[in-house]
């Protein structure tokens, strides 16, 4: 079965559950999970219940799909990321993105915790991406193409959509959140970087990095998705300041954070 059937597959069983055409889709990263609380008249689908979706192996990642209105928007909300370090290949870790925009989908906001290379970066800050630097050794799209998911050659100049990063910096200035604009770095983890990656990182331009995000945007981009990727720093990487990490400390600083992005998140959606 290809690409395109599998796609068809999962759509249809999701629908069985909710017959609901989705205006935004949203993917929650580490210790993001609790926006789906405020979803209203929500369908919650286990991701083993949907064919051909990978199963979360993240401990604070729940790994199911939430269906229902925020904000008095339809959303399709994924409580649950797949990554490559899990052992899944680019284009099992993209099928979500694939289904959701089928689903009826027409914008993604994606977020996911990040280590904080920029210097004026700390735990618990938030970031609004408008770049990335791929760095993951490959792209969901390598393969033969099929032109009912997208164009052979798609265009990531402006990969991050900037009428929706507008969008988000005059909510944050509205509710006195600090957002600055950053570039995401994207290894495969799942090992955290030396001392010298961090340092190469920060010269060639990156502001943050993680283990995620990317290949969902270049899924999503190629999908026709607009996109909007916010960022929550839970540690400090900058080369001459970092010490060793404690990943506990990273999950409660990404929840820490929640609230905050749960806020702006929901004034975001209110004024599309």
């Amino acid at each position: 079965m290809d690409l395109y059937s599998r796609i068809q597959e999962a759509v249809k069983t999701i629908r069985q559950y909710a017959p609901v055409k989705p205006q935004v889709a949203i993917i929650l990263g580490t210790g993001l999970g609790a926006l789906v609380k405020d979803i209203k008249a929500a369908r919650k689908i286990p991701y083993e219940k949907i064919p051909h979706f990978p199963l979360s192996t993240v401990e604070t990642h729940a790994g199911q799909l939430i269906i229902g209105k925020l904000m008095g928007k339809n959303v399709v909300a994924m409580q649950g990321r797949f990554h490559r370090y899990e052992g899944y290949d680019f284009k099992q870790i993209t099928f979500p993105v694939r289904v959701m925009r089928a689903l009826g989908a027409e914008t993604l906001f994606v977020f996911s915790a990040c280590g904080g290379i920029n210097r004026h970066f700390y735990p618990g800050d938030l970031a609004l991406l408008h770049d990335h630097i791929n760095l993951m050794g490959e792209t969901p799209l390598v393969g033969p193409n099929d032109d009912r998911l997208g164009p052979r050659f798609p265009d990531l100049y402006q990969a991050y959509d900037e009428k929706l990063q507008a969008l988000a910096l005059a909510v944050a200035r509205d509710q006195k959140i600090p957002l600055p604009r950053a570039v995401y770095a994207a290894l495969t983890g799942p090992n955290l970087e030396t001392v010298a990656e961090y340092r190469f990182l920060q010269i060639i331009g990156a502001d943050c990095v993680g283990m995620s995000t990317v290949p969902e945007v270049i899924a999503a981009r190629h999908a026709g998705l607009r996109v909007l990727g916010i960022a929550v720093v839970t540690d400090r990487c900058v080369p001459d300041q970092v010490g060793p990490a404690n990943i506990q400390e990273i999950i409660r600083a990404a929840m820490a954070a929640e609230p905050k992005l749960t806020r702006l998140v929901k004034e975001i959606l209110h004024r599309l």
